[in-house]
């Protein structure tokens, strides 16, 4: 009877705060002031939300939220996000010189202007983003400061989008340990996107670095490499954060995802609360970093963090098979097994970046953040796109993505 009960609480949880569609945002913020102000017997005695769990970030000596903001969003324009988010305890902004040609951070800079003492509360992290020398990596620092008017910044990637461990210099260790003693970063970090693998086998290995931020959903829990690099990682004593959780693909939604969705739902979860859930039971994690563009889809990824029901074998085993099913359409980030198999003129990580744009313009919803990434691609190289023999990659690619056609996919919408 009691689990009869436990079960029905949950989905009254999920529907009140976070399930989008199941009612008015403002609603569920009100119903959810309602349930954190239930056992307080003094005012001000708790916080009037309730709050997201904290877990350890590796071996820094500090905790985070299990869930923190991904910043790829104009916050500028955005400022209820960053109003609500710390209510429910998710002060763990992540953000990067290049996002929104700089509208995240300078969004960032508004919200502090405007309220200085919650600079203390936040743990802002930021990235050098396309700095390829330790002189691109301070300009770009010094930039981030400025647009979000702060003296420091508690996590800095040095390293953005780290597609090769042989960015990982020497140079760059003396960078981050002098910007530690000159308390302009709390702590040191990379983020990779491509060949995560080998990058994070690499970064376990150095001391210096502190919090690695890697791609990691449901799809990829059975790559046992990478699985490895995390495990090594986390013996290593490095706090870890999962960016992409969501596995979206390169194509529009099919008869799968509508099974996906239903299979959740009749659990009591939605598809995307599901796939945050399945992330954070590896208790490696120390955050899963989640693009929240509203107030519903704030309070829809918190109530999947609040809520304790842990999915089952069952739920997972859809997960495995919906990934089976779909793999065609889903670039895994792999791009040295591609490009062995693509001329050179093409340049590293190539194809898997034009996956990553089509992605964004598929089941992101971001067309133009899409476009403007595919215009940076110079244009010799746009122009040998289409003419690229893809055969020998698609015969090497783990996934069996038809590259070739999403290739020409991705240059006819995104050029």
């Amino acid at each position: 009877m009691k689990e009869k009960q436990d079960k029905i609480d949950r989905r009254n949880l999920l529907k009140k705060i976070g399930a989008v569609g199941f009612g008015s945002v403002f609603a569920s913020a009100e119903a959810v002031a309602a349930a954190g102000e239930q056992d307080a017997t003094k005012k001000d005695q708790k916080p009037k939300y309730p709050q997201v769990p904290k877990r350890k970030l590796g071996k820094t000596g500090i905790k985070v939220p299990c869930l923190s903001l991904g910043g790829n969003q104009d916050l500028l324009a955005n400022q209820i996000v960053l109003r609500k988010a710390p209510q429910w305890g998710v002060y763990f902004w992540d953000t990067a010189y290049v996002y929104r040609g700089g509208n995240s951070e300078i969004g960032i800079g508004k919200y502090l202007t405007r309220n200085p003492k919650d600079r203390k509360k936040l743990f802002i992290a930021s990235k050098a983003s396309d700095a390829w020398t330790v002189p691109d990596v301070q300009k770009r620092f010094e930039t981030s400061l400025k647009r979000m008017n702060t003296n420091y910044i508690d996590l800095y990637c040095g390293a953005h989008q780290c597609p090769d461990p042989a960015r990982l210099t020497k140079e760059l260790q003396q960078w981050a340990e002098k910007a530690k003693k000159r308390n302009l970063i709390r702590f040191f970090g990379i983020s990779t996107h491509q060949n995560m693998a080998r990058v994070l086998a690499a970064a376990a290995k150095l001391g210096w670095i502190d919090v690695v931020m890697t791609i990691y959903n449901f799809r990829l829990m059975q790559d046992k490499k990478l699985s490895a690099a995390i495990e090594a990682c986390h013996k290593a004593g490095k706090g870890i954060i999962a960016i992409k959780t969501q596995g979206f693909g390169q194509k529009i939604k099919t008869e799968e995802d509508k099974k996906l969705a239903g299979h959740f739902l009749q659990r009591g979860f939605t598809e995307g609360q599901a796939k945050i859930k399945a992330v954070l039971q590896d208790e490696r994690f120390s955050s899963v970093c989640v693009g929240m563009q509203n107030v519903a889809l704030l309070t829809s990824n918190v109530a999947a963090v609040l809520d304790k029901t842990k999915l089952t074998r069952a739920d997972m085993n859809a997960f495995t098979e919906y990934g089976r099913q779909t793999c065609s359409g889903y670039c895994a980030g792999c791009a040295h097994i591609c490009d062995s198999g693509l001329p050179d003129a093409l340049g590293p990580g190539r194809i898997s970046d034009v996956m990553r744009y089509l992605m964004y313009y598929s089941s992101y919803g971001e067309q133009d953040q899409a476009r403007e990434l595919f215009a940076q691609i110079p244009r010799k190289v746009r122009n040998r796109l289409l003419s690229t023999d893809y055969s020998l990659a698609e015969a090497r690619c783990p996934q069996h993505l038809p590259i070739g056609k999403l290739v020409a996919e991705a240059a006819g919408k995104l050029a």
